[in-house]
């Protein structure tokens, strides 16, 4: 199972591939973070944007991951257009976010 949703049908093979690679990343977390995006997104991908990607996808599972949360800087190579277009995907809102066991995310310790 991939967990893609999206069919490659329509995608040229350079876009086949990092679809592919998105889903299968080494570990399932990122699996989904790059896979969702991919599904939503790389169609309206421009070529600029499907490079700085790839790049992306070079990097470490666990070094991207942190990037993604915040919990280390981004090194400004990657740092790009894409990594933000991908960290925008799944922001949300503090007011949006669902309570955890009872206790608002926004609530101050």
């Amino acid at each position: 199972m991939t967990g893609t949703s999206r069919s490659s049908i329509d995608l040229d093979i350079r876009r086949r591939k990092a679809l592919f690679r998105s889903w299968h990343r080494g570990t399932r977390e990122m699996d989904l973070v790059l896979g969702r995006f991919a599904d939503a997104e790389i169609d309206k991908l421009d070529e600029t944007e499907m490079d700085d990607f790839e790049v992306l996808m070079e990097a470490i599972d666990r070094d991207l991951f942190q990037w993604l949360t915040g919990e280390v800087e981004v090194p400004a190579d990657y740092d790009t257009g894409i990594f933000r277009r991908i960290k925008a995907f799944y922001d949300i809102p503090v007011e949006d976010r669902p309570d955890v066991n009872g206790v608002s995310r926004d609530a101050k310790p």
